[in-house]
C-alpha cells in the first residue's frame, strides 16, 4: 500500500507511505490517488495530504520515470492525477514535512492550502535530470509565487528551505514537525464549521479563470441566497448578537 487513507465524516487524511523510497510517487500511488478522488467527488470532504517518515514526497519514482516514453509524457500520468486533486469540490490541504521535490512539489502545488514544518525543503530539480516539471509546476507555481520567482525556481532547479518557502508565500505557516498534522486538522476544523455548499462555491469561484468573473459569483451566490442554510445560519448569528 503506497497511500494510507484515514476517513472521517468531514475529512480524509491521505498519507504517502513508501518510506523505503522517501515516498516517491510511482504508478501505484497515482492509481491510489485516482481511487481516492472518485470517493471524494462522490462524497465531498476536505482532504489533507501528507507524507510518512518526515518526508512529503522526494519526487516521482526515478526508476519508473527513466523507462517512460514520449507517449507516456503525452498521457500526462502524474499531471492528470494532480489536476483531479486540484479540482476536488472541497479544499485540499498539503501538510509538508521534509523533502517535497519534483512530482512531490507539484502534488503540493495542487493543494488549496499548504503548510509546512521547519524541516521543509521544496523545489523542482527536473532539468538536472534531463526533463522538465510537467505535472503542474509550469502553470501553478507562477499563480502561487509570481512569474519571476517561479522562473527562478524552475529554471535553476534550486530548492527552497522552510523560511524561503514561507517568505515566498508557497506555504502559509510553519509548525514543528510533531505539530504539523494537528495544525492541518485545525484548518480542517475551521472549514468544517462553515457551510459545505458555501465552501464548495467559494473554491469554484477561486478556480474560475478571470474572464468568468464576476458572473460566476452572481450565479453561485444566487444559489446560496436561496439555500435554507443561509437563513438558518444568519438567524443564529442575529440571535447570538442579540443575546438570545
Amino acid at each position: 500500500m503506497t497511500l494510507r487513507v484515514e476517513e472521517r465524516p468531514d475529512r480524509v487524511v491521505a498519507t504517502l507511505d513508501r518510506p523505503e523510497k522517501r515516498n516517491a510517487i510511482d504508478q501505484a500511488t497515482i492509481d491510489a490517488l485516482h481511487e481516492l478522488c472518485v470517493a471524494l467527488e462522490q462524497h465531498p470532504r476536505t482532504l489533507i495530504v501528507t507524507g510518512s517518515g518526515g518526508v512529503f514526497a522526494a519526487g516521482a519514482d526515478i526508476a519508473e520515470l527513466r523507462l517512460r516514453t514520449a507517449d507516456d509524457a503525452r498521457r500526462g500520468i502524474n499531471a492528470r492525477a494532480f489536476i483531479r486533486i486540484h479540482e476536488l469540490p472541497m479544499p485540499v490541504i498539503a501538510a509538508i514535512d521534509g523533502w517535497a521535490l519534483g512530482g512531490g512539489a507539484e502534488l503540493a502545488y495542487a493543494a488549496d492550502i499548504r503548510i509546512g514544518t521547519t524541516a521543509l525543503r521544496i523545489g523542482n530539480p527536473e532539468t538536472g535530470l534531463g526533463i522538465m516539471a510537467a505535472a503542474g509546476a509550469a502553470w501553478r507555481l507562477p499563480e502561487i509565487v509570481g512569474e519571476a520567482r517561479a522562473s527562478e525556481l524552475l529554471l535553476t532547479g534550486r530548492t527552497l528551505d522552510a523560511d524561503e518557502a514561507l517568505a515566498w508565500g508557497l506555504v502559509t505557516a510553519l509548525h514543528p514537525p510533531e505539530g504539523l498534522l494537528d495544525a492541518a486538522h485545525a484548518l480542517a476544523d475551521r472549514i468544517a464549521a462553515n457551510d459545505p455548499l458555501a465552501t464548495q462555491h467559494t473554491k469554484r469561484a477561486l478556480r474560475t479563470a478571470r474572464g468568468g468573473h464576476p458572473a460566476i459569483e452572481f450565479e453561485l451566490q444566487a444559489e446560496l441566497f436561496a439555500s435554507p442554510e443561509k437563513h438558518r445560519r444568519m438567524t443564529a448569528f442575529l440571535e447570538r448578537r442579540a443575546g438570545r
